[in-house]
């Protein structure tokens, strides 16, 4: 008998795999962590046949940790970190590395592409022209006659890549194709005049299909590896914010969903393609009736990390955030701006930068640490107040990500945006949203919505109202330091 489902998130500082019974609860995990390079020239590259290998490894080691024989696995659903590139050859063989959201070299083509077609493109792929998209990487290669570039017949995703190696298959899902700011946010289909803007044609792309898309045949190597039959279900999936949407609130419209990992995003499913004025919110599809409204940030998590390091904190992670439990809203004064990693929404900025303002020698370990945590969740908060009204409807924040492991950070979290916050129990909520396509792609489950019925929830927090008015009053000499520093 099929019991098990398995969701195969391709995240940027890991690979996940995930083994789910039918409602849910895990049954196995396993993790695969992902090196990225870095340099003061704006480079974010991670090595593409490593993350084959750490996908392949991951499955492995989640069917070995499950002790699960191959005939009770259902299938294998994908979910994937947006906004990636690489170059590939004919022969399906990398010829650059990964190019990843973070990499910054195309800023100056952003700022030009903005200033000349910036309106334009983005009310047809509802991709705000920033650095993070695929499109303006691939228009710094072409400038810049990027070797790789010259010599590529085909242009992936981290997930095209590995699906094209495992299935000999070029197609991308909806999400993945708006992620790259060429997909037309109407039509579901390549933008031809987007495309001549980067000097490349439509059959150097993948076949954009819908998230429940099977897959073929597995890679007999590969399934031989894994002890699968060749046959067994893969399913395209979607990319990790859809997904995470789905896997931690289902499809509700009457709700916020907010990621807190090494970067974040606070994301509002519509029914519809929409834009907004500012051009300060993404849109992007996940089904042709189904998109995702919201904005990502690209300081979470990993503001702590830097603070970690910067301090040289000999605790751990959880102690170093523990430590602002001893310090009162507001951290004594002190206000960060948590733009230490340049910045997507709200200010769609690759060159802002951070800064810790009110410094003072009373402040410590605990003020950091808690100015810290209320800079990210105040940028959150500016990207809720850019989607307006559609964010102000939300009765309730779904929350995941690594942060949302955290009591104190949740609770802020409610505190500022005055609403409540419900924790899932798992926080593999993308890698559920993979599964559950999986099951309602192969007719386990009825519908998408159904889900709602399947996610095992956690603690649900409540705000505090006067704590809300209190951060209200710091939130706005946050504001005001934002507005005159970047």
């Amino acid at each position: 008998m099929k019991e098990y489902v398995i969701g195969l998130d391709l995240g940027t500082t890991s690979v996940k795999a995930v083994m789910f019974k039918k409602d849910g609860k895990v049954k196995a995990e396993t993790e695969q962590l992902i090196k990225t390079l870095y340099s003061t020239d704006g480079y974010a590259e991670q090595d593409p046949d490593v993350i084959v290998s750490s996908a392949v490894f991951a499955l492995k080691n989640v069917l070995d940790k499950a002790g699960t024989d191959a005939d009770k696995i259902i299938g294998i659903g994908f979910s994937s970190a947006m906004h990636s590139l690489i170059c590939v050859d004919g022969e399906g063989s990398a010829l650059s590395k990964a190019m990843i959201w973070a990499d910054g070299r195309s800023s100056l083509q952003a700022k030009e592409l903005m200033r000349s077609e910036g309106p334009d493109f983005y009310n047809r792929t509802g991709t705000p022209i920033h650095p993070m998209s695929p499109l303006t990487k691939l228009i710094w290669m072409k400038e810049t006659s990027y070797v790789p570039y010259l010599q590529s017949t085909y242009f992936m995703s981290i997930k095209e890549y590995i699906i094209y190696q495992w299935f000999n298959e070029r197609v991308t899902d909806y999400a993945m194709a708006a992620a790259t700011g060429m997909m037309n946010g109407r039509t579901l289909s390549w933008d031809t005049e987007i495309l001549e803007k980067a000097d490349i044609k439509e059959d150097q792309l993948g076949q954009t299909v819908p998230p429940d898309y099977r897959l073929g045949e597995l890679n007999p190597i590969i399934a031989n590896y894994l002890k699968l039959p060749r046959n067994v279900p893969f399913i395209i999936g979607s990319a990790d914010g859809q997904l995470a949407n789905l896997g931690s609130s289902g499809l509700e419209e009457n709700c916020l969903t907010i990621s807190a990992g090494t970067s974040g995003a606070v994301r509002k499913w519509t029914s519809s393609f929409t834009v907004n004025e500012g051009h300060e919110v993404f849109c992007y599809a996940f089904t042709p009736g189904h998109y995702i409204a919201g904005g990502p940030t690209n300081n979470g998590g990993v503001a702590i990390e830097w603070l970690k390091k910067t301090l040289n904190y000999d605790g751990t992670y959880e102690e170093l955030i523990l430590s602002a439990e001893t310090v009162p809203p507001g951290a004594d004064g002190l206000i960060f701006l948590p733009y230490i990693n340049g910045e997507r929404a709200p200010l769609w900025d690759q060159e802002a930068r951070g800064s810790l303002i009110g410094l003072s020698i009373s402040h410590g370990v605990p003020q950091y640490a808690r100015a810290v945590l209320e800079g990210i969740t105040f940028n959150l908060y500016q990207i809720y107040l850019s989607l307006g009204e559609a964010g102000e409807s939300a009765e309730v924040i779904y929350v995941n990500g690594g942060l949302s492991r955290s009591a104190l950070w949740v609770q802020m979290l409610s505190d500022v945006f005055n609403k409540p916050v419900q924790r899932t129990e798992s926080h593999h909520s993308a890698a559920w949203g993979a599964a559950w396509l999986v099951l309602t792609s192969l007719g386990e489950k009825d519908s998408l919505e159904q889900i709602k019925e399947n996610i095992p929830l956690g603690e649900r927090i409540e705000p505090d109202k006067e704590r809300h008015q209190t951060y209200m009053g710091i939130f706005e000499r946050y504001r005001r330091l934002v507005n005159a520093t970047t």
